[in-house]
């Protein structure tokens, strides 16, 4: 490289290094501290005691693990694509050309910025058997004093439900999508004679591709790693019946409640393994649904 490169690329590095020294503090650091500890009998308090890849061969053999696996997968399968389609009809609704729609866009987004935290408090006392509003509404056909919560199964869906509230960021992203499709192209179809739902799908969905494929991958990423609405809804314990043991709640239990950092670890490295084997499938499988710009449609 000549002088004049090499300034310009010392220039660009000092603009980009934050960046750098944040991915290498918080990123790659703790990734690889993660996997050391792994292979370690670590209780936080105590030098650590190489154990080699037991705490793996434990992950495998853990009937626990299977359980908080298939919860987490359950919720997964559910969630992500619920919520994709709650999206992206909020994304229609915040698109309609209508007067008062920024009022329509702020009140469909706000949910979104509530706390999972705070949500969960507020859905325990919508679902809560005794006065909750849902326990009201179920009352009316006839079933008194239903507790959501401890069934394995609807307590999974009352969490699922849950998650839809958060649907307004994606949806903006969607809603962006919307904004950056040429009104030509609908003006031609209702010229052909396409009507709302012909226009929908093949026009507004497979433009739509990217945004889709971006919030499915980040979708994928946030179920796999699902843990405060069961936290505060079971009180860190999973009931009932281990139904709401997601993978992320296990994983806590064994590093602060039951002092296992090593195996903790190993569960963390596992999930970060899954979760980028899931994305990269998700993208290679997609390469051909997606299309990028309007003349790829």
């Amino acid at each position: 490289m000549s002088s004049a490169e090499r300034r310009r690329l010392r220039t660009g590095l000092l603009f980009v290094s934050p960046w750098i020294v944040g991915v290498l503090a918080f990123v790659i650091y703790p990734l690889v501290y993660s996997f050391v500890i792994s292979l370690t009998r670590y209780s936080g308090m105590q030098t650590p005691t190489f154990v080699g890849f037991q705490n793996y061969v434990a992950a495998f053999t853990d009937p626990l693990v299977r359980t908080s696996t298939g919860n987490t997968l359950f919720y997964a399968g559910l969630a992500v694509p619920v919520g994709l389609v709650v999206a992206v009809v909020l994304a229609l609704c915040m698109n309609r050309n209508v007067r008062e729609v920024a009022v329509y866009r702020a009140a469909l987004y706000v949910p979104s910025l509530v706390p999972a935290f705070a949500l969960a408090f507020i859905f325990a006392v919508f679902v809560n058997p005794q006065f909750g509003l849902v326990s009201r509404l179920l009352a009316l056909t006839g079933r008194q004093n239903v507790d959501l919560l401890q069934d394995p199964t609807t307590a999974k869906i009352v969490i699922v439900t849950m998650a839809q509230l958060g649907a307004g960021n994606a949806a903006l992203i969607f809603l962006a999508g919307l904004r950056n499709i040429p009104t030509t192209l609908y003006e031609a179809a209702r010229v052909d004679g396409a009507g709302r739902w012909k226009q929908l799908t093949s026009i507004t969905l497979p433009l739509l591709s990217p945004a889709i494929l971006f919030n499915l991958i980040t979708g994928i990423s946030g179920a796999l790693q699902v843990f405060t609405e069961a936290y505060v809804l079971t009180n860190g314990k999973g009931d009932p019946d281990n139904g709401t043991l997601f993978y992320m709640l296990y994983l806590y239990k064994n590093a602060f409640s039951y002092a296992s950092l090593g195996y903790a670890c190993a569960l963390a490295v596992l999930l970060f393994v899954a979760g980028m084997i899931l994305s990269l499938l998700v993208y290679v499988l997609s390469r051909r649904l997606v299309h990028y710009d309007v003349a790829a449609g």
